[in-house]
């Protein structure tokens, strides 16, 4: 058992060594402060990535013929056929489709400008998670009857001058009025006909001006991340099932892109890591060298308690409780250092860039376990040392 005076003793030996301690204190701070940070680096990249995947559209499937359209026969193209039955599959909750009109110009402040015309069916504000800033999007009614309203982007409506809702805009030879303005949550990879400078109408305009009845995106939204998989194989077959023998078509998700981006992650987590365990390590050597000096600067007193009694196992708990002491008080000065970091940048964070720090209790204990470990582990040589030292030897030395 470990009695209170060897606690005392330990406790006095290092208040009698104040700036030893509060060095080794600080090496071991930064240790335990590295482990939190690892664990929060990991958990904040790894939410952006989904926030960012969410904000392009939640468990979206997305199909396409691959290839120039001008090489391929109408009947490999994907139809509005094609989208009810998309939306007859299991597990599918929404549907939608676009077709980019071709690139265009628009007369901005007297000056042309080349602006994306892009046609979407129902459903693509939903499946898209598209923010409408201004207005509203496409009814049924809109859809239906292929009224000739159009949704700009943000960049598209800040180079317009007053307020854009209600505005008649020329677009080549066609005419819209502009009953909403949108933006995208986040960038879409690329995977989508979105531009910078973009004009969304109603599909069936496209089959007014173009005369073509198909779509040159699918989007088919799962009913959760699970199914995703599932549903790109359905999506796949249904395809194939309703086209030719010979045609191609590329059903993708963003199953790889999330595969890439748990890749990435475990990849820094385990970089950040190496870097926390060396900063553990480095603070243990630190723990054992000042402990190692204390033991050959104390070796008369080692000498003068074995005289009078003490045993070896109290000598050896003495120098460990200096270890975990130094290593404990450490470690929760370096958590600290971090909460207090948290709650000082959070705010600002939060204002400037929406991004919210997560820090995991499972960090914070796991950082004061290994801190506390490895204080002890790294004194056992010094304390064992110091337990078989003779007192009349250590007598002697002085």
């Amino acid at each position: 058992m470990i009695n209170g005076e060897t606690w005392d003793v330990a406790i006095d030996a290092l208040l009698a060594n104040k700036i030893k301690t509060a060095l080794t204190l600080l090496g071991v701070a930064v240790g335990s402060a590295c482990i939190v940070l690892v664990v929060t680096v990991s958990l904040l990249s790894r939410n952006y990535v989904l926030a960012q995947i969410e904000g392009v559209g939640s468990n979206i499937v997305y199909a396409y013929p691959p290839g120039n359209q001008l090489s391929r026969p109408t009947a490999d193209e994907i139809s509005r056929a094609d989208l009810a039955a998309a939306q007859l599959l299991p597990h599918v909750t929404e549907v939608a489709g676009t077709y980019d009109y071709g690139n265009s110009t628009m007369v901005v402040n007297g000056q042309e400008k080349p602006v994306t015309l892009v046609g979407v069916t129902e459903h693509f504000q939903q499946i898209r998670n598209l923010l409408i800033l201004q207005g509203r999007f496409f009814d049924n009614m809109d859809i239906q009857t292929g009224a000739k309203g159009c949704l700009v982007t943000q960049h598209l409506a800040d180079k317009l001058s007053g307020n854009v809702i209600g505005k008649t805009i020329r677009v080549g030879d066609l005419r819209f009025t502009i009953i909403g303005v949108f933006l995208e949550r986040v960038s879409t990879f690329g995977e989508s006909g979105i531009a910078e400078d973009s004009v969304l109408i109603p599909f069936s305009l496209i089959r007014y001006y173009k005369g073509d009845d198909y779509v040159r995106i699918l989007y088919a939204q799962a009913d959760s991340p699970q199914m995703v998989p599932l549903v790109t194989r359905e999506v796949q077959t249904m395809l194939r099932s309703r086209h030719r023998l010979g045609a191609v078509y590329k059903v993708e998700n963003l199953s790889a892109m999330l595969d890439a981006a748990r890749h990435i992650s475990r990849a820094l987590m385990a970089t950040l890591i190496a870097v926390a365990g060396i900063a553990m390590l480095i603070s243990g050597i630190g723990i054992m060298n000042i402990m190692l000096v204390t033991v050959t600067e104390r070796t008369p007193e080692i000498g003068l308690r074995k005289a009078l009694g003490a045993k070896r196992r109290e000598i050896l708990y003495q120098f460990l409780i200096e270890g975990l002491l130094i290593s404990g008080i450490g470690a929760v000065l370096g958590v600290s250092i971090v909460v207090s970091t948290k709650l000082v940048v959070q705010p600002l964070l939060a204002a400037e860039y929406n991004i919210f720090l997560p820090i995991s209790l499972v960090s914070l204990l796991l950082s004061f376990i290994m801190s506390c470990t490895t204080g002890v582990v790294f004194s056992f040589l010094p304390a064992n040392r110091a337990s078989k030292l003779e007192p009349t030897k250590s007598l002697h030395w002085e």
